[in-house]
């Protein structure tokens, strides 16, 4: 099985922001999929406000946190926010945390919450 079918993404522009969300595994073997679709979309096109919803990501390591990182750098540059949502399993979170990657972003508990949080 390739590494493709182990990360699902679902992108949404609504009211300025991009929503991105995550399902699977985000992982060395996935990051390039993420890279192709959601950092050169951001970086290409000057996002500045993106959400991602991790509420059905099942995994995440280092390469995973880093991506997710780089994204949170670019929205900085292009004078954005990056927030994390969803973040409801345990694992996930505990790694985020250990990370300190939660230090740099904003965390809400939903999409709606982080939408009012930017202003859209």
């Amino acid at each position: 099985m390739d590494g493709d079918s182990l990360l699902n993404i679902d992108i949404e522009f609504q009211r300025g922001i991009l929503f991105v969300r995550l399902a699977g595994v985000l992982n060395k073997n996935t990051i390039e999929k993420m890279n192709e679709e959601v950092t050169s979309l951001i970086g290409s096109n000057g996002v500045r406000n993106v959400v991602f919803n991790v509420n059905n990501l099942d995994s995440i390591d280092y390469y995973g946190i880093n991506t997710l990182l780089h994204n949170y750098e670019i929205c900085r540059n292009n004078k954005g926010k990056m927030l994390v949502c969803g973040l409801n399993n345990v694992l996930i979170k505990k790694r985020l945390n250990k990370s300190r990657l939660l230090n740099y972003m904003h965390e809400t508990t939903d999409e709606l919450t982080a939408m009012k949080f930017i202003g859209g």
